[in-house]
């Protein structure tokens, strides 16, 4: 298997991220590798590809908000750790929470976790619907209509808290989605980044007053 991973330009996109970061994020597509030879946690046409379809797409989310040292990020629908886990790389000293439904998933999620030796990452399998607490900030990546990925979630997000958001990464269109949302902002990741898979790549991000 040739891998995608361009690791000179992933430094270029976050030069301020320490030789350890670096190091974590070389070596992030390969523990993938290897676990999906046995449970397919990513699509096998993905694997190759997964610096830009996964792991960079997931970090996208650093150009848009710095969040601050001791904020909690619950990451919903979590799958194979993304973008919970690059965000947590990102983000040492943030406390991250992953869940997702589905058992294998996160046992996958939670060997990642250790080979990475991250420290500020937890998981639990349970849906969203089924959870409680409060998070400042709730990311997804395009597990469902927006629409329906608020209405699961809202519940969870910190209303009083001036730092909180919904973080939702999507692709094409989906303005008549937001219809009933005005105060949520689009972001058009191909600012940022230039592979072709991003030409229709978006963030949604809506924050509670």
């Amino acid at each position: 298997m040739t891998l995608n991973f361009d690791f000179e330009d992933f430094k270029t996109y976050f030069p301020e991220l320490t030789g350890e970061q670096f190091e974590q994020f070389l070596i992030l597509p390969k523990i993938y590798i290897v676990k999906n030879e046995n449970v397919n946690v990513i699509s096998r046409k993905d694997i190759d590809n997964i610096y830009v379809r996964h792991i960079l797409h997931s970090t996208a989310i650093a150009k848009i908000i710095r969040f601050k040292k001791g904020t909690s990020v619950l990451d919903v629908g979590t799958g194979g750790g993304f973008p919970g886990i690059p965000l947590a790389i990102m983000f040492p000293e943030v406390k991250f929470t992953l869940i997702d439904s589905v058992a294998k998933k996160i046992k996958i999620v939670n060997e990642v976790i250790d080979e990475l030796h991250l420290k500020n990452v937890r998981t639990k399998q349970i849906k969203s619907t089924m959870l409680n607490g409060s998070y400042n900030y709730i990311t997804g990546r395009a597990v469902t209509a927006f629409p329906a990925f608020y209405e699961s979630v809202k519940h969870l997000i910190k209303l009083k808290s001036g730092d909180n958001a919904l973080i939702y990464l999507k692709g094409g269109d989906f303005e008549q989605e937001l219809s009933e949302f005005p105060s949520a902002k689009i972001f058009k990741l191909n600012t940022w980044f230039k592979d072709e898979f991003f030409e229709t790549k978006k963030i949604i991000v809506l924050q509670n007053k």
